[in-house]
């Protein structure tokens, strides 16, 4: 009896510890990207993206007409997500960070972090099928063919975005469509504009799952 007793206490032990251990893993910061290849991510479309020199470079390739996705493939549902970024300055070409998306999809299907220049009306802001707030509206705090560091957290319908050390959007949505709020691929995007074939680059990626 004492020996039963005493294994059931071991197990039960075993068990709290796997699950406070699981618990703090969920809540550490870990690199989404090992600044080699693109080992644990997917390209989807005609768009082009390689590694260079520890970043991200996506682009047309010089043909304009291309466009496409890189995706994690690991899904996230709710997370901080921290990256820095650097742009073309062209009309309105622009990228994107793809949130909780739809896996294999090349287009949007989840909430998507815009980035582009406000000048040609591409805001830093949340899109989906319409602006829901644009951000760095007045192009104030981002920084011009240099790189920019973007903070984004994704609580449920919740959307905080800083940039630069600016939060920028605090933004709830009341009532987001169920395939707004499952869990899904982080994605970047991009495609060329105005017959341009422009570029974006990425770097220092890493992720926080609430």
């Amino acid at each position: 009896m004492t020996s039963t007793w005493g294994s059931q206490i071991t197990i039960f032990w075993a068990l709290t510890a796997m699950f406070v251990g699981a618990s703090a893993r969920a809540g550490e910061w870990r690199e989404l990207f090992n600044g080699r290849d693109l080992d644990g991510w997917t390209q989807l479309g005609s768009a082009k993206w390689t590694v260079k020199e520890g970043e991200i470079h996506g682009g047309q390739d010089g043909d304009p007409k291309r466009s496409g996705v890189l995706a994690t493939k690991e899904q996230f549902k709710d997370f901080e997500l921290e990256l820095e970024f650097k742009i073309d300055e062209h009309g309105k070409y622009n990228s994107g960070v793809y949130l909780r998306n739809e896996p294999g999809k090349a287009g949007r299907s989840g909430y998507q972090i815009n980035i582009g220049r406000p000048a040609a009306e591409e805001f830093i802001g949340i899109y989906t099928d319409r602006w829901l707030a644009k951000g760095d509206e007045k192009d104030l705090v981002r920084k011009k063919l240099d790189w920019n560091k973007l903070s984004i957290l994704a609580r449920g319908g919740h959307l905080k975005v800083s940039l630069n050390g600016v939060e920028i959007i605090d933004y709830t949505e009341v009532s987001p469509t169920p395939a707004l709020l499952q869990a899904g691929v982080i994605a970047f995007q991009t495609y060329g504009a105005e017959n341009h074939a422009g570029w974006i680059r990425f770097r220092k990626l890493r992720v926080r799952e609430l």
